[in-house]
């Protein structure tokens, strides 16, 4: 499954684009902390979805970051990121893009898009907390 495909299908399971809304039922334990480098990472433990998240994002970046790591944890959930990034020599770009893919297409979806006509993608992307730079990941 891809994505856009995953992002769609949690939306309707969760009937929300709010990653925090889906976190919370999905039962995710969120875990604002002091993070080096990283504003978030998703950790599967002993049948418990983990996402911690940066205690410096503002609520915008933390919007899309939570999304990101449900991308993550959606997508990834056996793959371990942070180990590869750390311990390894394989780049994992492909499963970074993949979680920014789902996050757009979550905070951004068609239904959206189709409810402001007036507004540029752009635009949406302002108001709804996706950086400007991931826009360009969105499905036709």
């Amino acid at each position: 499954m891809n994505a856009r495909e995953c992002a769609i299908k949690l939306m309707r399971q969760c009937k929300s684009n709010d990653p925090f809304t889906i976190a919370r039922a999905l039962d995710v334990i969120l875990i604002y902390c002091t993070l080096i480098d990283l504003n978030g990472f998703y950790q599967y433990h002993k049948r418990n979805h983990i996402i911690y998240l940066s205690d410096t994002l503002d609520e915008t970046a933390a919007r899309f970051v939570l999304a990101h790591e449900l991308g993550h944890m959606q997508m990834h959930r056996r793959t371990n990121t942070i180990f590869m990034d750390t311990k390894t020599y394989n780049v994992h770009s492909k499963y970074e893009r993949q979680a920014n893919e789902f996050a757009v297409e979550l905070l951004l979806p068609d239904a959206l898009l189709r409810e402001h006509p007036e507004c540029t993608i752009y635009q949406l992307a302002r108001a709804f907390g996706v950086p400007e730079e991931f826009v360009g990941l969105k499905s036709a």
